[in-house]
């Protein structure tokens, strides 16, 4: 089966899934270009919140080709809330374990990590808030990551 219908074959499913999950409040991927992240490029996610009582668990989902050559990701994130304030982080996630095994779910070239980022995060602001991914590994070109996500959920 080629990557491309693997790829909708998955998205297919993803979406299948998601529309079964009352807990979700976003849940979006976006492609790296030709599977090469530029250190300088950001990958941007608008978040809209209308609910600032109830805390939520923030996910960042990797998709990554086995060609991949290393077992972790570095990443620098930053959440921008509707009045301008910014928080920076910088975040590691782990995406083989040290015998070389990937951890993340799928089938043929490709695998899909969810990693918890933040548990019980509140909003205290209704809006559009930003979330900025930025590879922070030493490549100035890093090779194999074919996607990139952010899911926000309700605490329940």
């Amino acid at each position: 089966m080629s990557r491309f219908f693997q790829s909708i074959l998955f998205v297919g499913i993803v979406v299948l899934l998601a529309a079964c999950d009352s807990q979700s409040v976003f849940d979006k991927y976006k492609p790296i270009n030709k599977g090469v992240w530029h250190k300088d490029s950001l990958v941007v996610f608008n978040v809209p919140v209308t609910d600032t009582l109830q805390n939520h668990n923030l996910y960042i989902n990797v998709r990554n080709s086995v060609d991949y050559r290393y077992s972790n990701l570095w990443l620098f994130v930053t959440i921008g809330q509707p009045n301008g304030q910014a928080v920076k982080d910088t975040f590691e996630i782990v995406l083989a374990d040290p015998s070389g095994k990937w951890l993340g779910e799928g089938f043929g070239g490709l695998k899909n990590r969810k990693v918890i980022y933040r548990r019980n995060v509140f909003f205290p602001l209704s809006g559009d808030y930003t979330i900025s991914l930025q590879q922070g590994m030493r490549n100035d070109e890093l090779k194999g990551i074919s996607d990139v996500g952010v899911r926000v959920e309700k605490v329940k």
